[in-house]
């Protein structure tokens, strides 16, 4: 999908062009085609997905019973020629039943008794955490290893993950008893915590017609693994100027609470700001939005477009917000009003120079 030229050290090195971003932009289409086969509206979930995928990030999808979420990942999936697997996550899911188990077996040419490894369900490319908070913190730390670090530890050895490797994770915020909240720590692993929401009148009226008639579109692999390796490593290539660096750290920094430059209404709404993690994935998701519209470069407006799924999951509203029924995507919607984006607005601000002095 790239030109491909060596640097000093002999490795290969991707170089960006026209015609590769023309590509990625194309496949992005074709994806998104293929799964409005079987999924109406939700634009801005499938595409928030396919950056995550494309930045090597995870997505935690949050909403009602009924919004397809499932349906949409297993057919994300189905556009990948990769592998998929799916977990249901329950009360007595224990880390052995995701990550794989040591078993015991007898070597029939020497008679003696060794252990082997039998992969569990996270060896694969795509892995949808299907209702990931009604399973116990435990199995939960097992998956947050696997996500990090890309491996599993199984008694004293470690074992790597398939490449590329994408976890998407699914939980219903209507239903409390029985399950196990994410730690905040936890949900920092996520690039991007997704709303879905309910669909339009006329996409509903769209959705009951299609799935209460006899109808079997069949989706059409788009991408192999090898491409979306490709891609990500793409992404990583993209410049980005001084200037978005700087209003992706304003807009992060201005989250803390008590700290020098901060709004007073962070300090009024929020017990807890985001952290270094949100500065990265707003860059790495800038620069693969700017490649899916066909452009070679990140725009203010690419990270503010992404500043809720970024943030929302990383920011902690207080007591006194709940009352008010201020939420995080509250906050952060006024967050991008205050926060200048042209450069001369930007670095002239007497309140985000001390942000940027600190």
């Amino acid at each position: 999908m790239s030109d491909v030229q060596n640097d000093e050290s002999g490795s290969p090195e991707l170089e960006i062009t026209q015609e590769s971003i023309n590509k990625l932009s194309s496949a992005y289409q074709q994806i998104h085609g293929e799964m409005s086969k079987v999924i109406v509206g939700q634009d801005d979930v499938i595409e928030q997905l396919l950056i995550a995928l494309f930045s090597r990030g995870h997505c935690l999808l949050e909403g009602v019973p009924g919004l397809a979420k499932t349906l949409m990942i297993s057919s994300l999936a189905q556009t990948l020629s990769m592998s998929f697997s799916r977990i249901q996550f329950t009360p007595d899911l224990m880390p052995a039943d995701i990550t794989g188990t040591d078993v015991l077996q007898e070597n029939r040419e020497t008679g003696e008794r060794e252990f082997r490894f039998i992969p569990g369900p996270l060896f694969h490319n795509v892995v949808l955490a299907d209702e990931i908070n009604r399973t116990p913190p435990k199995t939960q730390a097992a998956l947050l290893e696997a996500m990090q670090e890309h491996q599993v530890s199984v008694g004293q050895t470690r074992h790597l993950l398939s490449d590329p490797f994408f976890v998407l994770a699914t939980q219903n915020p209507i239903e409390q008893e029985g399950t196990y909240s994410l730690p905040e720590a936890q949900q920092d692993r996520f690039m991007f915590k997704v709303y879905v929401k309910y669909p339009s009148f006329q996409e509903e009226r769209q959705i009951a017609r299609r799935t209460t008639s006899d109808t079997n579109e069949k989706i059409v692999q788009v991408l192999t693994a090898v491409d979306v390796l490709e891609i990500q490593k793409i992404v990583r290539q993209v410049p980005i100027s001084d200037h978005v660096i700087d209003y992706a750290l304003a807009l992060v920094r201005q989250t803390r609470i008590n700290e020098p430059g901060s709004p007073d209404f962070i300090n009024e709404w929020l017990s807890w700001g985001a952290g270094p993690r949100a500065v990265q994935n707003l860059l790495l998701g800038g620069k693969t939005r700017a490649l899916l519209n066909g452009n070679a470069h990140v725009s203010t407006e690419d990270i503010s477009a992404l500043a809720a799924p970024v943030l929302r999951h990383r920011i902690v509203t207080n007591f006194s917000a709940e009352s008010e029924g201020i939420t995080s995507d509250h906050v952060i919607e006024r967050l991008i009003q205050e926060t200048p984006s042209k450069e001369g607005e930007l670095t002239s601000d007497p309140r985000l120079q001390k942000i940027f002095a600190a």
